[in-house]
């Protein structure tokens, strides 16, 4: 045992590591934006504990698809599909703002809150439930970018080396034919 206390030796990971702790233990979260084949086209990594929702405006934010042609880079998606997690209503007026389909569930808490406040509520959110089927994307693009072990286990001790694996990853990714 070291001189620190157990505080102490909790918190002295640094920052640029994106090691943090959760009920599994020091994990990584990785944030990622698919398009409709599951190819990732923005990764992000956080410490464990970070919460996916926060992470959208980053995400979107950093959308950039070059086009064929000319003109600039595409920024905005025609639908963003995702969890009941992103499910706010600060999500949906930046989706609104932007022109984006939001095909977000709404949970039941929030319906229950709705329906509890009567016309002061609102209306219910519009979501397209054929449209959420292919949500399973998201999901399977997430299972093709940690299908390397190195990706699965995080060996990597800093952030940006693992991100850079996933970046690798992702390019490979877009190699193959869909």
């Amino acid at each position: 045992m070291g001189p620190w206390s157990a505080a102490q030796r909790r918190n002295d990971e640094p920052g640029n590591h994106a090691i943090g702790r959760s009920r599994g233990g020091l994990t990584t979260k990785t944030h990622a934006l698919v398009d409709g084949h599951g190819r990732p086209l923005v990764i992000a990594v956080t410490p464990g504990q970070a919460g996916d929702s926060p992470q959208l405006v980053r995400l979107l934010d950093e959308l950039a698809v070059d086009r064929l042609g000319r003109g600039r880079a595409r920024s905005t998606p025609v639908a963003l599909r995702a969890d009941k997690a992103y499910s706010s209503r600060a999500h949906r007026a930046l989706l609104r703002r932007r022109g984006v389909a939001a095909v977000i569930p709404e949970p039941d808490d929030q319906k229950r809150n709705r329906a509890r406040r009567g016309s002061r509520g609102g209306r219910p959110v519009g979501f397209d439930a054929a449209d959420y089927k292919n949500r399973n994307v998201v999901e399977r693009g997430f299972n093709l970018l940690k299908g390397w072990r190195g990706l699965a286990t995080r060996y990597d001790k800093h952030a940006l080396v693992f991100r850079g694996g996933l970046v690798l990853r992702a390019i490979l990714l877009w190699l193959r034919p869909t």
